[in-house]
C-alpha cells in the first residue's frame, strides 16, 4: 500500500465534511503538493508498507519508514510522538502499551532517529530510568519526575533544533494520517501502536505550534480539535475511534491555517 499523503492534504480535506468515507481513497493524483516537503518524501511514503513493523516493536506500518532520512527538527518531533504515547499510556497504567513506544529513545534499534540530538542536550539517562522502570514493573506515579523530565528534555530539544514550524506540522499531518490509515480497519483499531502514534505526533504538532514567532490564527483550535478525535488523555483503543476521512479532514484543516509554504 503506497499512501499519496502530501495530496490529500494539498487538496484541502477540510472543504469536505467530516466523517465521509475517504478511507477508500489511496490514490489521488499528484497535484498540491508543497515543494518544501519533497525531502519527506522517501521518509513518509512508504509507512503502510509491510506487516509487523519495526523490530522489536511489533506495531504495522514503520518497517519502511526511513527516518533517518529526514531533516533533524521533524526526525525528533517524529520520536517525540512515540515518547508522548508512551508516556500518557504509561500514566493510564498501560504499561505493556507504552513500553514499545518508549524504546525510541534509547534502543539501538532507533538510534538513527537520535543522531545529532546529544550535542544538542539530549539526555539519554532520563529515558533509560523510564524504560527501567516499566521494566521492573513500577507505577507511573512512582517515577512522575523523571516522567517530567525527560518531557522537559525533549521540549528543550525542540528549541534547540529549530526549523520552521509549519513544515514540521505539515510532515506531522502527513504522518498522522498515514499511521491512522494504518490503524483502522473496517471501522475497528486492528492496530493500537498505529493509532497511539497517531495520537502522539498531533500531540507533538500542539507543542511545535507554539514555537512560531507569530502563532498562525486558529491553530489552536484546529489541533485541539484534532486531537480530540482520539480519548481524552491517553490514545486507548476505544470501541469506536473516529473514521479515517474525519481525521484527514482534520488535518487538513491544520494544514489550512498555517503560512503558505514558500
Amino acid at each position: 500500500m503506497t499512501i499519496k499523503l502530501k495530496t490529500w492534504v494539498g487538496l484541502g480535506l477540510g472543504t469536505l465534511a467530516l466523517g465521509t468515507g475517504l478511507s477508500a481513497c489511496g490514490e489521488g493524483g499528484e497535484g498540491g503538493e508543497a515543494s518544501e516537503q519533497g525531502s519527506y518524501a522517501s521518509a513518509s511514503g512508504e509507512m503502510g508498507e509491510g506487516e509487523g513493523g519495526e523490530a522489536g516493536e511489533g506495531e504495522g506500518g514503520e518497517a519502511g519508514h526511513s527516518v533517518d532520512a529526514l531533516p533533524l527538527p521533524s526526525r525528533l518531533a517524529f520520536m517525540a510522538g512515540h515518547v508522548e504515547a508512551g508516556l500518557a499510556l504509561y500514566r493510564a497504567g498501560e504499561a505493556e502499551m507504552a513500553a514499545k513506544h518508549l524504546l525510541h529513545p534509547v534502543s539501538e534499534t532507533h538510534a538513527g532517529e537520535r543522531e545529532g540530538l546529544d550535542a544538542l542536550g539530549f539526555d539519554a539517562s532520563l529515558f533509560e530510568e523510564v524504560s527501567k522502570a516499566l521494566d521492573e514493573g513500577r507505577a507511573a506515579s512512582e517515577i512522575e519526575p523523571q516522567l517530567a523530565a525527560a518531557q522537559a528534555n525533549l521540549a528543550m530539544l525542540a528549541k534547540k533544533a529549530g526549523g520552521d514550524p509549519a513544515e514540521i506540522i505539515r510532515f506531522l499531518m502527513d504522518t498522522i494520517v498515514e499511521e491512522y490509515q494504518i490503524a483502522i480497519t473496517d471501522g475497528a483499531v486492528t492496530d493500537p501502536g498505529e493509532y497511539q502514534d497517531a495520537w502522539g505526533f498531533a500531540v507533538v504538532a500542539r507543542d511545535r505550534a507554539e514555537l512560531f514567532d507569530e502563532k498562525p490564527e486558529g491553530i489552536d483550535a484546529a489541533l485541539d480539535s484534532l486531537i480530540a478525535l482520539w480519548p481524552e488523555d491517553a490514545p486507548l483503543p476505544p470501541a469506536d475511534p473516529a473514521p479515517i476521512g474525519q481525521v484527514m479532514a482534520q488535518t487538513s484543516q491544520v494544514v489550512l491555517v498555517l503560512p503558505a509554504a514558500e
